[in-house]
């Protein structure tokens, strides 16, 4: 009997539960295991691009307030290609000298064309940043009930066997039992990173989405200014 009983403990492994599970449960299984995989894909890819965006935000506005001019900072960054502040920046600068080269004469209608630039481009930057949050949400909200469907699975199989041999012997229920319990913990290990990955990036690309919509707001005011004292110039000078 102690032979037995090591034996049926050697065989209950993950790889003898899934091997043994049906095919319906293996399904739920291997696609809850690849939604896991695509999880943590998304953090590592998220991570590096939130770090990488909050260095670019702090150089960019080191140059910016170091009191570089306009002109000289939108040469350099013109020809690279930017994101961040910095596509704000190019957007807004680019608008402001085709509409001084084309002989702009009224400061209101500048100005708005001048913050339509920066919106559009705050709002592309910000999708950029969102981008394949959706996915974490989805993992973490249905992941549970795809674990607990293969759960549901499972039980009927034990059920099934109790029927076909007429006996309630544990020997009988537990690899029923096994796998359903198997599927719902693999349904929670993709779920919980999921569900904790999405809350914390996305009230990080909130914040750089605030910090992009601060910057323009700050630059918006600048061009205010000069857009008043070149319309005041080119009135003197008429």
């Amino acid at each position: 009997m102690e032979q037995v009983g090591l034996a049926a403990t050697a065989d209950v492994t993950l790889w003898s539960l899934f091997m043994q599970a049906g095919f319906v449960v293996k399904l739920v299984m291997i696609g809850l295991l690849a939604a896991s995989v695509w999880t943590w894909a998304i953090v590592v890819d998220k991570t590096i691009a939130y770090n990488k965006a909050r260095r670019q935000f702090d150089n960019f506005e080191q140059v910016f307030w170091s009191g570089q001019s306009l002109e000289e900072l939108y040469r350099t960054l013109s020809d690279r290609q930017t994101s961040g502040l910095g596509a704000i920046f190019v957007s807004a600068m680019r608008e402001w000298k085709k509409s001084f080269e084309r002989g702009a004469r009224s400061p209101i209608g500048l100005q708005m064309r001048i913050d339509r630039a920066m919106d559009v481009t705050l709002a592309r930057e910000s999708e950029s940043f969102e981008a394949r949050l959706g996915s974490l949400a989805t993992i973490g909200s249905a992941g549970p009930f795809v674990g607990l469907f293969g759960t549901v699975v499972g039980i009927m199989t034990s059920f099934q066997a109790i029927a076909g041999s007429k006996s309630t012997n544990l020997a009988v229920v537990a690899p029923g039992i096994a796998e359903a319990l198997l599927a719902t913990a693999i349904g929670l290990l993709a779920a919980i990173p999921a569900v904790i990955a999405y809350n914390k990036f996305s009230a990080d690309a909130a914040k750089l989405s605030a910090r992009m919509e601060g910057f323009a707001d700050e630059f918006s005011a600048i061009l205010s200014r000069q857009i008043d004292e070149k319309l005041q110039s080119r009135q003197a000078a008429q």
